[in-house]
């Protein structure tokens, strides 16, 4: 075997362990849900799941409180994804392309708000969003999630927007576009690679935030999954079984979104690239 054989087949196989490595916990959520009590505390741990047990994530649903919390979170996550994007293409592509005064000003407080934790923000928050009626609804969390992503966002599109040469948009000026349509039909395409990665930040934040929806949601009809998977922990007992369940049917929805968005950035990538 040459030199270069055995890095390939190196790499290769630290490949498949750190998938291993990633799969595995997910894999243990489903096997633990799927295991009987007498078997939960055994001697020996169950490795395999029981297909007897597969009952389980139908007996989450007969309440329909997953349901409901479920689709809280999508109605948050998308949201918060469509709001962000909507504000940090202009915004990147602002600092992108046009000089202003107290440009670097702006900047640098985008990036000084990544400094404070979720957990400093929420009395301020609370404090605004209570005399504006934003408490207990969607709103609220979309904007509070929208501020805490918008920054990312805006300097990972910033920094795109810097990738795409200025003589493209002239180009597509000279041949009619006015500037919105130079930046809708000519640059988004180019760089939708990164607009498909901002996507996957903003939802996955937005699906996955826990402090600004268990603060400012009270109802329990508008609790998304973060929150109402928590609530199975009880004082007494827990539910072991129906909370690895939940924590299944919650993450499944997030693994499917990375792999459609995966495929989506490989197409956006071949179908921006530009040719000399």
């Amino acid at each position: 075997m040459t030199r270069s054989e055995f890095i390939s087949h190196a790499a290769l196989v630290i490949i498949f362990v750190l998938a291993g490595l990633a799969i595995f916990p997910f894999y243990w959520m489903f096997v633990t849900a799927t295991t009987s009590d007498a078997n939960m505390f055994a001697a020996s741990p169950q490795l395999v799941p029981s297909l007897s047990q597969l009952g389980i994530f139908a007996q989450i649903f007969e309440e329909g409180a997953v349901k409901t919390w479920l689709a809280n979170s999508f109605i948050i996550a998308a949201g918060t994804t469509v709001l962000t994007l909507a504000l940090a293409i202009p915004l990147g592509y602002a600092f992108a392309r046009f000089p202003f005064w107290g440009k670097a000003g702006v900047g640098i407080g985008l990036l000084v708000t990544q400094m404070l934790p979720e957990a400093v923000l929420v009395v301020p928050l609370f404090s605004i969003f209570s005399p504006l009626g934003l408490l207990n609804s969607y709103a609220g969390l979309i904007l509070a999630n929208t501020a805490f992503t918008l920054p990312v966002i805006t300097w990972i599109l910033k920094n795109a927007f810097d990738t795409v040469p200025v003589e493209i948009e002239e180009a597509a000026v000279l041949d009619g576009c006015t500037g919105i349509n130079a930046l809708v039909r000519v640059v988004l395409p180019v760089i939708m690679p990164s607009v498909a990665a901002s996507a996957v930040i903003a939802f996955f934040h937005g699906w996955n935030e826990y402090v600004f929806a268990l603060t400012f949601i009270t109802n329990d009809t508008l609790k998304p999954a973060s929150v109402g998977l928590a609530g199975f922990i009880g004082e007494i007992s827990t539910p072991i079984q129906s909370v690895m369940a939940v924590g299944v049917v919650y993450t499944l929805p997030a693994v499917a979104l990375y792999l459609l968005m995966q495929r989506f950035i490989v197409s956006g990538m071949a179908a921006g690239s530009v040719k000399g």
